[in-house]
């Protein structure tokens, strides 16, 4: 948590920077808000500062409709909490606990229910089932404001199995009815277009460029700014584009999917993606004090891939060849071994091959050595084994398949902030620039210190 003097500098200057790092709860209301509400600053005797939306929802307030506090980036990941506490809430925001137990989330965890329950009484003072329901009540809001869906989709699409609970939690925790706060809100255009917020500075052009150079023609769309892409999420499928508000601090995010029932870990997903929860200011600090004389990008992104199992095929397709020619062969893998869209109006366009169509095929079509094609077929094949499996180390038990390949996919597919890719030849190269400078030193952040480099 801010000490309280930079949280009251921060809201009265309305700074974006801190969005979602902090709320602000007025007393006198018994409302919290964003940093950067637009409605006039309370006194500082009359507020209270909080870490989290969940929190300040415990301790009896219920969120502004001014500012929104669903719609703010989430608190980065990075900030020192427990491992496993972190772990819980990723699977948790993916909704581990709309389908399965507590104590299949536990077990998952490798760690007992009880543990779970303490991690998150002392994070945030409530269960990990209170948290989770908040979590959901607070993207219905999001839909409910943003979006012309029908109440009864926003129930399924947030997790929630029938109207009647939706409706009694949604006024417990949010404190209106949801017909209440849809009558106040006028959503308009396209009923599927989400406003994701991010903290800024936003180096878009990088991350765009970036993503240009690796774009799979009908898999991906791309322009000066947007970006887009097909998907399949477990069972759902669809395709979403965002487009670059940076005047907001946004993107707007026009999302179809065929299961509204998965569109919470979804948009959570094309989160993570675009790397929107980062602190980038914290990050780059950290970087320049640890790595003296490297010149920083300010506002540089991890640029997300679906999946870690879409991350490792690019992967092992990008080994010991250029970037040209690994997009060449995962463009010929799509083209060939990709479901084309539902969508008529998409006919070009196609979703990455599922685990089990590449595990079927001989990949003859691939000009690559038969023993890379092989090794794409065992990867593919312990997907289909271990669906409910995340660790992609595990992976190195698969012959064809080394840290390198593991690291890669964990960066990207994962979003994971601490990977450093010293193998690289990029990175060894732009590192040497700089004389005798210690990568270790850059933990926790060794991710982004890797595309730093990369962008030199």
């Amino acid at each position: 948590m801010l000490d309280s003097d930079t949280c009251h500098r921060a809201r009265l200057s309305r700074d974006p920077r801190f969005d979602g790092q902090f709320f602000t709860a007025v007393r006198t209301t018994g409302i919290y808000c964003r940093p950067v509400c637009p409605a006039t600053p309370p006194h500082e005797r009359n507020v209270a500062y909080f870490s989290s939306a969940v929190e300040a929802a415990h301790a009896g307030y219920r969120p502004c409709l001014r500012c929104r506090p669903d719609s703010a980036p989430g608190s980065p990941a990075w900030k020192g909490v427990d491992t496993t506490l972190e772990r819980a809430l990723q699977l948790i925001d993916e909704g581990a606990l709309q389908n399965a137990s507590l104590g299949r989330l536990s077990e998952r965890l490798g760690i007992s229910d009880r543990y779970l329950r303490q991690l998150f009484q002392k994070r945030f003072g409530v269960s990990p089932k209170t948290y989770a329901l908040y979590q959901q009540c607070l993207f219905a809001k999001q839909l409910l404001h943003q979006t012309n869906l029908p109440v009864t989709d926003v129930v399924y699409a947030s997790g929630f199995q029938s109207i009647r609970r939706f409706n009694d939690c949604f006024k417990t925790q949010i404190g209106l009815n949801p017909s209440q706060l849809r009558r106040q809100s006028k959503p308009d255009g396209n009923e599927l277009t989400l406003q994701l917020a991010y903290r800024p500075p936003y180096a878009w052009q990088t991350l765009q460029g970036f993503l240009a150079k690796r774009l799979i023609d009908g898999l991906e769309w791309i322009g000066d700014d947007y970006y887009g892409r097909s998907f399949t999420w477990r069972k759902a499928k669809g395709h979403f584009t965002a487009t670059h508000d940076p005047h907001r601090h946004r993107f707007l995010v026009a999302l179809e999917i065929d299961d509204l029932t998965a569109m919470k870990s979804v948009v959570y997903n094309i989160r993570r993606m675009l790397d929107l929860d980062a602190d980038t200011r914290r990050i780059e600090a950290h970087l320049a004090q640890a790595i003296p004389g490297l010149p920083l990008i300010e506002g540089l992104r991890l640029p997300g891939i679906w999946s870690q199992f879409e991350a490792g095929i690019r992967a092992i397709l990008g080994q010991q060849v250029s970037i040209v020619a690994a997009r060449r062969l995962v463009q010929t893998l799509v083209d060939q071994l990709g479901e084309p869209l539902d969508d008529l109006s998409s006919a070009q366009r196609r979703r990455f091959p599922e685990p089990a169509r590449i595990a079927a095929s001989d990949l003859a079509f691939l000009k690559m050595p038969g023993t890379r094609r092989e090794t794409l077929q065992r990867l593919a094949q312990w997907h289909l084994d271990h669906e409910d499996t995340r660790d992609a180390n595990q992976w190195l038990a698969l012959k064809g398949i080394g840290q390198w390949t593991v690291d890669y996919a964990r960066m990207r597919g994962a979003s994971h902030p601490d990977i450093w890719l010293g193998g690289d030849l990029g990175v060894k190269k732009a590192l040497g620039e700089l004389g005798s400078a210690d990568p270790a030193a850059a933990s926790p952040w060794r991710s982004y210190l890797t595309f730093q480099l990369w962008n030199r």
